[in-house]
């Protein structure tokens, strides 16, 4: 196989060229959303809890994180296409793992270890791939539909692994991954590599101390739902009276920082660095890695709002769920590929800022349009604006990193661009889930303390019991919750009035601080570029 790998082989045409990239990011996005819906499911199947499956997510999540970087070196390394092949042989090991696993450390092994190990190679070598495949003036084009495929992953995924739990198991979403794999790497024959250049040392401090800054970083955000930003929720771990997720993040800010000065001082002697810090003072770049980040952030906080509304709140199954999403891949797909075709002399600036005001657009229509009698109609049209600005940011954002260094330093910015993303994406999923939750326990304690309906030893009990955070929970969930217990049924309406009351108050704040996040996004959009690239540079 390596031979195989080894031998150069001439390019296939662009469009069977794009193919397997394009089903690689969606493959990897796919995996992030598909078993959202099957969490409960899958515990029972492996004899765990939901706690067990929710910690096999986050270490998926973490596993990534840490080695993004790395494998972008890697991949620099060993050839690009090689790169690819490997991740993707790799993952599909972890996704047949996944697939049998008869227990909860099983699963872990496949899921959350191989298959991160296997994303880490993958996507830092699919914007490589795609710098080394397409002219400078076609990588708009191209770059958008690889976003495209792994937004869309991401609203189906829901609907996937519905129909998948519901009518069949959800071990054959894991079996149908290891087939796409196979399909990738016969395409993936075919894609071209440009000839690794000079043989470089891997720099393993580098590697350990960028691994673990990212690591300890996204760990305390991913633990902040659980044990409070700042103040530390009940039996939650502290320190100085402080939540240890601002320590944890702290912490793992200094290592990046130590990260980056050794690098700094590896390079100044003559080393190999993992990552060149002169890199970070690109303007270009480092602006085309705050829109990703900012675009993760909205679009990660996005998936995970509206699914809870349309599931939670509303009590759609997880195919109607699904469903219901879908329709923001349209706008999506619609921008992503006809903005490079009909406009290939736009302004990337341009684009971005309007992408991004339409992310903002969307996320307040949908704020706006919650109320206690709305349908799950309502999500349609704000959608769809949110769909309309992911694919205008999709289409321009890649090619805006890729072209700001030398195409031979695109493995190195892959792996870069993707750890930002997988930040963004944390910090946006975590803010979105603490804010709801704090708004809609603040709203729900107020509301029960002027309900008269409700006798104050109710108030009482209530505010103890939920002093860290009221579960986000269905009418029929908090209804066979309250038949356990000695209240009246006028007592019991009340308090499920009051929460479907409290849990658009949170809906709104999540949503809110995700507007606030895209217009703060448009503050930072003058480091991109007014003109698009035209020949890749040297």
């Amino acid at each position: 196989m390596t031979a195989a790998m080894d031998k150069p082989v001439r390019s296939a045409g662009p469009r069977l060229v794009l193919i397997p990239l394009v089903l690689g990011q969606f493959l990897m996005a796919l995996d992030s959303s598909v078993m959202n819906v099957s969490i409960a499911t899958v515990a029972e199947d492996v004899g765990t809890t939901v706690t067990g499956i929710q910690g096999a997510i986050t270490a998926y999540t973490l596993v990534m994180a840490m080695l993004m970087i790395p494998g972008g070196k890697i991949g620099g390394l060993i050839g690009r296409r090689r790169g690819f092949m490997i991740g993707c042989g790799i993952y599909g090991c972890g996704s047949l793992t996944t697939a049998l696993a008869p227990n909860l450390s099983v699963l872990l092994l496949g899921w959350a270890l191989l298959e991160g190990v296997g994303a880490a190679l993958i996507l830092p070598a699919i914007v490589a791939l795609v710098a080394g495949n397409f002219p400078a003036e076609r990588r708009p084009s191209a770059y958008g539909l690889v976003a495209a495929a792994g937004a869309v992953a991401i609203a189906a995924g829901p609907l996937i692994g519905g129909v998948a739990t519901t009518y069949f198991s959800w071990r054959w979403v894991f079996a149908g991954e290891v087939v796409l794999v196979a399909v990738i790497l016969v395409l993936a024959a075919r894609v071209a590599d440009a000839p690794v250049g000079a043989r470089e040392r891997l720099d393993v401090v580098g590697a350990v101390l960028s691994a673990a800054g990212l690591g300890v970083f996204v760990f305390g955000v991913l633990r902040s739902a659980e044990w409070g930003w700042f103040r530390p929720k009940p039996d939650a771990p502290a320190w100085l009276g402080v939540s240890m997720v601002v320590w944890l993040m702290l912490s793992g800010v200094a290592l990046v920082l130590l990260f980056l000065s050794w690098e700094t001082r590896l390079s100044a002697r003559g080393g190999d660095p993992l990552v060149d810090p002169s890199m970070l003072r690109n303007r270009q770049l480092t602006g085309g890695l705050t829109m990703f980040f900012f675009q993760y952030l909205v679009q990660m906080g996005v998936f995970f709002v509206v699914p809870l509304y349309l599931s939670i709140a509303l009590g759609l199954s997880a195919l109607a769920t699904g469903a219901r999403i879908l329709p923001l891949s349209l706008t999506l797909l619609a921008a992503a590929i006809l903005i490079p075709r009909f406009l290939p002399d736009v302004s990337p600036r341009r684009v971005v800022r309007l992408g991004v005001l339409a992310l903002f657009a969307g996320a307040v229509a949908m704020m706006a349009a919650l109320d206690a009698d709305a349908g799950p109609e309502i999500v349609t049209v704000p959608l769809l604006l949110i769909g309309l600005g992911m694919g205008a940011l999709a289409s321009q954002l890649g090619s805006v990193t890729v072209s700001a260094l030398p195409d031979e330093r695109s493995a190195e910015v892959g792996g870069v661009q993707n750890a930002v993303t997988n930040l963004g994406a944390s910090i946006g999923t975590a803010l979105a889930g603490s804010l709801l939750i704090a708004a809609m326990t603040s709203s729900f304690l107020a509301a029960i303390e002027r309900n008269p309906a409700i006798p104050a030893s109710v108030t009482s009990r209530a505010t103890v019991e939920l002093e860290g955070g009221a579960p986000f929970l269905s009418d029929e969930q908090l209804d066979s919750a309250l038949d356990k217990t000695h209240l009246t049924p006028e007592v019991k309406q009340a308090a499920i009035e009051e929460n479907q009351a409290a849990r658009l108050d949170g809906l709104r704040a999540a949503l809110a601080v995700l507007a606030l996040s895209a217009l703060l996004a448009l503050f930072f959009t003058g480091r991109i570029p007014t003109t698009q690239p035209r020949s890749a540079r040297t």
